[in-house]
């Protein structure tokens, strides 16, 4: 298939590009920008006119929920979402029923993926056997089945020697590893920041300081191992200094912030909207406000969706026992268009947290649109309004703290690999 997508405004972050210019793909790859190669005639033209073309988004955190949580969402719903949304490449975190610890489980998950011919699925294997914390899994055979890095995804690992461990054969091997930082002990029973709402609202609290004691010590085994460490969804303005600080003194680390934390705080519980019940918990406004700035001076490598589909009857409970997380692939795109026109960034700067920059944390061939690399592309339109709502998210799991809101950029056609795989009705 030979495509054309010509008249629309090019947005590629990893070379600085913006500038309206023509983009042509042959083969699954990009063959020409600005001009077509010689002999080139498309199949099919696509007029971009008023519309912005961008790499396709790369989402750090995209959970599928196969296997053993197919009532929630299953492979195919949740990866139409991801094609809806833009996005082209995703990571998959290992807590799944059974937990992506055996090579034959994430054999079975990129195959399936694969068939589905939609975006690029990248599984990352749990650390220890069963997420229990107790034997590390075997790495290499994960690493060769497909595994891009390794993680604990939500689950607590107690046991700092484990993770000493686990960083020291880690770092061997080069492989990542990827941590959320949470002391299990100050945030047990927890379901909200330690602030005036839940001081309100009557519920138990979690700390910042859950963050940062265990942030303290996955720094401190980073410095002694030499391991190279993602840490994933941070959540406060002290965390993100001390990210800043150790960042300085040249420690291998990277960052993300779940996009939901860059908008909302914990005034956005409102009275106990169970939607609002995210791992880790909404903060104070002036966390927010230091993420925000923290992506916009780069201490923040990446912004992901943290997609977490949940069925209807887990999020209809009391705060406190309704099951966390919030759907978020299909808003990533239009949240960052938000956050960086409030924050007056210019696009290409916004665009770069869900392109280029996860693409380098990934360690893959995507976030960026160049002659002679894959063709994995997002069309959109940065001026269509859009309300949320469960007749316009394809996610089997509807829920999210902006059902009812109006966004702004609507994806107009995903690309994959020179095929499109969504395109708006």
């Amino acid at each position: 298939m030979k495509i054309h997508i010509k008249n629309g405004r090019l947005i590629d972050p990893a070379s600085g590009t913006d500038a309206t210019q023509d983009v042509f793909i042959a083969a699954g790859k990009i063959v020409g920008i600005g001009g077509a190669p010689a002999g080139f005639t498309a199949n099919r033209t696509l007029d971009a006119t008023d519309l912005i073309v961008c790499p396709g988004l790369v989402d750090l955190s995209v959970r599928l929920r196969e296997p053993g949580f197919e009532y929630m969402a299953t492979l195919e719903t949740e990866m139409s979402a991801a094609a809806a949304g833009g996005v082209t490449s995703l990571a998959c975190p290992p807590d799944t029923d059974p937990p992506l610890d055996e090579p034959g489980l994430v054999e079975m998950l990129k195959f399936r993926a694969r068939n589905l011919h939609e975006s690029h699925v990248y599984p990352v294997g749990a650390l220890t056997i069963g997420l229990k914390g107790t034997r590390l899994t075997e790495m290499a055979e994960l690493t060769d089945a497909g595994c891009v890095a390794f993680s604990h995804a939500d689950a607590p690992l107690t046991d700092n020697q484990m993770l000493l461990r686990a960083l020291q054969y880690a770092a061997t091997f080069d492989y990542p590893v990827w941590l959320r930082p949470q002391d299990a002990a100050l945030a047990r029973g927890g379901v909200a920041h330690d602030g005036q709402v839940a001081t309100r609202l009557g519920l138990p609290a979690i700390p910042v300081t859950a963050e940062t004691v265990a942030l303290s010590t996955i720094l401190l085994l980073t410095r002694e191992t030499g391991a190279r460490v993602h840490l994933c969804r941070l959540s406060s303005a002290e965390a993100v200094n001390m990210v800043r600080e150790a960042k300085q003194r040249g420690l291998r680390i990277s960052c993300d912030v779940g996009i939901h934390h860059a908008h909302l705080s914990e005034m956005d519980i409102g009275y106990f909207d169970p939607n609002c019940n995210l791992t880790p918990p909404l903060r104070s406004q002036r966390d927010r406000d230091a993420l925000r700035g923290a992506l916009a001076d780069g201490t923040v490598d990446a912004l992901c969706s943290d997609h977490t589909p949940v069925d209807d009857d887990a999020k209809q409970l009391p705060f406190g026992e309704a099951e966390t997380g919030a759907t978020g692939v299909e808003l990533l795109l239009p949240l960052t268009l938000k956050w960086a026109e409030e924050s007056k960034l210019p696009l290409v700067t916004g665009l770069a947290r869900i392109t280029a920059d996860p693409a380098r944390v990934l360690a893959v061939d995507g976030g960026r649109i160049a002659v002679g690399g894959t063709a994995d592309v997002c069309v959109f339109d940065p001026a269509r309004f859009w309300k949320v709502g469960p007749d316009t998210l394809k996610s089997q799991g509807k829920n999210t703290p902006f059902t009812g809101i109006e966004l702004k950029g609507r994806v107009r056609y995903t690309l994959v690999e020179g095929q499109v795989v969504y395109e708006a009705a």
